[in-house]
Order: structure tokens, then sequence, then C-alpha cells
């Protein structure tokens, strides 16, 4: 009895218990203050509180460029030869593509399935507010994308958090202290002592997740109708949330099957980040936590830090799946009938199109219309969905943790009897 009683009082000291008690703590305020002030006092206490959130991810921004850099240069150098490199980087790719692609077919199985579109009926939707997203679809394209790959300046790419452009310099950065030898060691341990150093700023922002996520709920809550919205969205909200439950079980599932046991311990060890991101809407305010949890779990640095960078620019399974969901939901509600033929076309578009914009505001949103201009489905729909977004984005962030910790968990196993084999083979 005293050891259950402890348990409880160590959750809620712990992280997760704070964010959850937040989250509660900001909807509370939120939903009292959406009942009892005016529209506009609403919107300026909403617009207030959330500096806490902006802050909080602001803190977290700021270290992602030199974790990033320094731990990736470090883990190739550790690598050793563009062989091991490349041979971590296609498996990588290969279970990123995969989990991609099955993500994009449940929300196109479920979209299809329970038709949340289809004699919907929406008033007084707001077509000016969803100009923001779509003025951003003109620069999607292939081009864009391949030039978005490359940095122009390694610089420029860490001011502005590019986190692909950060792992295409650090693989070239890597790969030619490694083919230097042992010259550079000095550097590389410098690199290697200053990102056990960022590592420690992690566990200091982490201290401010909960103030952050209190001001992230308090604000949504305080300006949305929630019991409003669940009605007037509850067809599509409620698909979607058996979507991304379906996406859950199977990765969990898949977990359990490469992991066997260890899933458990893996699921314990991400209850924290899959917290924060959930309550932010922001997959990137944990990249810090995620790599601290992956490194305790026993995941070897070196694959850490190569596989999550990979992930968050490849592997964002609760994005992709609402991809297609969204944009199939915009085309039943204006009656454009699309086979499957063009729906698979469509999906395939949206594997392509979805890779080169992590750290892109509203990046799942941005994709859907830009698809949506492609297919003939009036662009203008993505205003149907912004109102209910942030909820979705709430699970779809998670989602994207819990997809880019079980791939590289596995990795790093896949990785571990490689290096075993490899011994014996000596």
């Amino acid at each position: 009895m005293q050891v259950k009683e402890n348990q409880k009082k160590s959750f809620f000291k712990g992280l997760t218990g704070q964010i959850l008690i937040a989250m509660f703590l900001g909807a509370t305020l939120g939903i009292i203050l959406h009942n009892t002030i005016s529209p506009e006092a609403a919107q300026s206490f909403s617009t207030k509180i959330k500096m806490l959130a902006t802050i909080f991810i602001r803190l977290v921004q700021m270290i992602i460029s030199p974790l990033v850099f320094t731990t990736l240069v470090v883990g190739i150098a550790k690598l050793g030869d563009i062989k091991t490199v490349g041979r971590i980087g296609g498996k990588a790719l290969g279970w990123f593509f995969t989990a991609s692609f099955i993500s994009l077919l449940i929300g196109l199985f479920y979209v299809n399935i329970l038709q949340p579109g289809v004699g919907l009926k929406l008033e007084h939707v707001d077509m000016a507010a969803a100009t923001e997203v779509t003025g951003k679809t003109q620069n999607l394209s292939f081009e864009n994308f391949v030039e978005h790959i490359v940095p122009k300046s390694i610089i420029e790419a860490m001011a502005t958090n590019e986190i692909l452009q950060i792992v295409v310099f650090s693989i070239f950065f890597g790969l030619a202290a490694a083919s230097l030898g042992s010259t550079v060691k000095p550097i590389i341990g410098a690199f290697d002592k200053l990102s056990h150093i960022v590592l420690k700023m992690v566990n200091y922002v982490m201290n401010f997740a909960p103030i952050g996520v209190f001001g992230a709920i308090a604000a949504v809550f305080a300006i949305r109708d929630a019991e409003e919205l669940v009605i007037t969205y509850f067809k599509f909200f409620g698909s979607f949330l058996i979507g991304i439950s379906t996406l859950w079980v199977l990765l969990i599932a898949v977990g359990y099957i490469f992991l066997k046991g260890r899933m458990t311990e893996l699921l314990k060890r991400i209850t924290g980040p899959l917290a924060i991101a959930f309550g932010t809407t922001s997959s990137e305010a944990v990249f810090p936590k995620l790599t601290e949890e992956l490194e305790a779990f026993g995941v070897k640095d070196k694959i850490v830090s190569f596989m999550l960078p990979l992930g968050y620019s490849f592997n964002l399974d609760g994005s992709m799946m609402y991809m297609t969901f969204a944009s199939i939901f915009i085309a039943q509600f204006y009656n454009v009938h699309l086979d499957l033929g063009t729906q698979m076309a469509m999906l395939l578009v949206l594997m392509l199109t979805s890779k080169g914009i992590a750290g892109v505001p509203r990046a799942s949103l941005v994709v859907v219309a830009a698809t949506c201009g492609m297919f003939d489905i009036p662009i203008e729909g993505i205003a149907l969905i912004l109102p209910i977004d942030h909820f979705c984005d709430m699970f779809r962030s998670a989602t994207n943790v819990l997809g880019n910790a079980l791939a590289t968990s596995v990795v790093g196993q896949w990785e571990d009897g490689k290096g075993v084999e490899a011994d014996l083979n000596e």
C-alpha cells in the first residue's frame, strides 16, 4: 500500500504528471474564461497566455541546431566509414517510407469507409483564415524540395532550424572527420563534450514544459467553444481518432514484434515527450528530450544522433495519416468524385511532397492545400478543417514522436546485432 502511495506521489512530482496537471488546469481556465468574458477579452487573453508556450518552444528551438550538429558529427565519426553510414541510412529510409505509406493508406481507408465529409453542413466557415496556409503552397514543388535539402549556408540552416539541411552538412563533415583518423580526435572529443553540455541544458529547459503546455491549452480553450466544435465536427474528429488509434495500435504491435518486452520500457520512457508533444502540438519541442530518453533506453548515441534528425524530416506518421484523410474529406464535402486510381496517385504525391517541409508552420495543412490544388479540389476547402485542426494536431504530433522513437529503437537494435556479428567474424 505504501509503495503505491509513493508511486502516485513520484508520478505527480515527475514531468509527465506535472504536464497532465498543467493540461487540465489550462483547459479548465480556458473554458471558464470563454464562458464568462467577452470574445474580444478572450482573444486578448489567448494571445498573451500563448506566450508561455511560445517561450518554451523557442527555448527548445535554441538547443536543436547545436544538438543535431554536434551529436550527428560525433556519431558519424564513431561509425567510421561511408559503408556503415550508408547501411544505417538505407535501413532508416526503408523504414520511413514503409511507415509513411502505411500511414497514408490508413487515412485513405478510414476516410472512404466512414465518409466524414459526405452530407456535412458547415455554416460561417471563415475562408479568409485559409489564406495564410494557401499562400505557402506556391513554394511547394519538386524543384523547391530538392533545393530545400542542400544548404547554401550552414549558418543560415542553423539560424532557421532546417534540420534536414543540418543533417546533410553534418554527414559530410562527419565523414570528412572520420577519414582524417586520429589527427581530428581532439575536435571530435570537443564536439562530444559540447553535445553533453547541450543535453544538460535540456534538463533545465524541460522544467518549463508544464508552464508552456498550460499556456498552449488555455489559449486554445479561451477562444474555442469546445462543446460546439465537438458537435459540429463530431463525425470528422471521431473518424480521425479511429484512424489515428489504428495507427497507434499498429505501431505498438510492430514495436512488440521487434523489441519484445522492451517495448513496454520504451513506452514508459517516452511518456513525457509524448505528453509535451500532445500539449504543445509540436513534435520539434521534444527533440532534445527524446534524444536523452532514447539513449537512456539503451540505443547507442551514434544511432540516435543519426536516426532522429532524419526521422523528423522523413518519418511523420501522424501527419501522413492526416494528409490523405483531410484531402479526401475536403473532396467529399465539395462532391468531387475521386476514383481509386486517382486516390492512389494522390497518395504517391503526398508521399513525395511531404518530405521536405519539416519546420514549416502548419506543414500538414500546407501539403493538404497543395494536393487539393493538384487534383482540382477547391483549395479554399482548407478553411473547413482549420477550426478543429489544433485538436487533430495534438494527436498527430504525439504520433510523430511515437513513430520516430520506435524507428530509432528498432534500427538501433538491428545495428547492435550487426556489431555482435562483426565482432564474431573478427
